[in-house]
């Protein structure tokens, strides 16, 4: 019997996954427009980068879809496992929602649209102050090797549209 060995970091996705992952979240923060949310979705998958764990959308303001997700992963999965998993968002995770996807120790974010580019969509709305701290920056500074992958060219016109059309409502 053949077994694959998935690295500790878990597999490297493939773009047709990235894209596919991507489109799951936009999914995602078009239901938190319907529960009367802000539109931000994050789901975060398994190590093969196929098989979808969890699902969140926003909440609120301190409770974002990114870091929601990492504490209800953090509370079902062990460090070691998680290590191997990839959280995908539509946005950029915030500083918030970066640090607590490492502390929860999520080996692997790939975002859609940057934070800078959610600026542009929100106008600097006052429900939404974004912050010019990027998840690079974050990631940069931890002690792991957290992977991060973004923006992601293909999907960054479909993530603006809703938001542009969401905040545009506002």
């Amino acid at each position: 019997m053949s077994h694959t060995t998935i690295p500790a970091q878990g597999l490297q996705p493939t773009h047709e996954q990235i894209v596919r992952h991507l489109r799951h979240a936009q999914r995602v923060a078009e239901r938190a427009i319907d529960l009367g949310h802000h539109p931000f979705g994050s789901i975060l998958v398994a190590p093969d980068q196929e098989t979808v764990l969890l699902e969140q959308c926003n909440i609120d303001t301190v409770n974002h879809a990114e870091s929601t997700l990492a504490r209800v992963a953090a509370t079902n999965f062990t460090p070691e496992y998680l290590w191997g998993c990839t959280l995908y968002t539509t946005v950029e995770p915030c500083c918030m929602c970066a640090g607590t996807a490492y502390w929860a120790n999520i080996g692997r974010v790939v975002f859609g649209m940057t934070e800078h580019a959610l600026l542009q969509c929100t106008g600097s709305h006052s429900e939404n102050p974004t912050m010019s701290v990027s998840s690079r920056y974050v990631f940069d500074h931890c002690q792991k090797p957290v992977k991060l992958i973004g923006p992601v060219t293909e999907m960054e016109a479909e993530i603006a549209s809703l938001q542009q059309r969401f905040w545009a409502s506002r």
